[in-house]
């Protein structure tokens, strides 16, 4: 049976959503408050789910041990108390929007999950703006 077991976690950045191939002014047209110079920060909600069939053995789709560390070295370490901009490499060349976010979270999880096993990532930038990854 095909079962989907997720995880809830948090982790704290700041970020400035920013197309250095862009004038200010269309920065600023695009991306408005969020372009800002100085950066803002957001208190990211996360649920990483894992979709498959449920081991005969152990009853388990996979142990919630193993997900909590993966997220906490893949994702928290990674990302939280991070200025994304600055310190974080994988967006050195990516503009760390939610949508972008999100994917590097599901591809830094990927290696670490059984390729038997979906992921599904759904972040929550803000209470009411959340985006999921990857859509089926």
């Amino acid at each position: 049976m095909k079962t989907k077991v997720s995880r809830r976690a948090h982790f704290n950045a700041a970020h400035r959503l920013h197309n250095p191939n862009w004038t200010d002014a269309r920065n600023k047209e695009v991306f408005g408050l969020c372009n800002n110079p100085n950066y803002h920060g957001h208190n990211y909600d996360l649920i990483v789910s894992v979709i498959g069939e449920v081991d005969a053995e152990t009853g388990y789709l996979m142990d919630m041990k193993i997900l909590k560390d993966l997220i906490k070295s893949e994702v928290e370490n990674h990302l939280d108390h991070k200025n994304l901009n600055k310190d974080v490499v994988d967006f050195s060349t990516l503009i760390p929007t939610a949508e972008n976010i999100a994917k590097v979270i599901y591809d830094r999880l990927r290696p670490h999950i059984d390729q038997s096993k979906e992921i599904e990532v759904v972040l929550y930038e803000t209470p009411r703006n959340f985006v999921t990854y990857p859509v089926k």
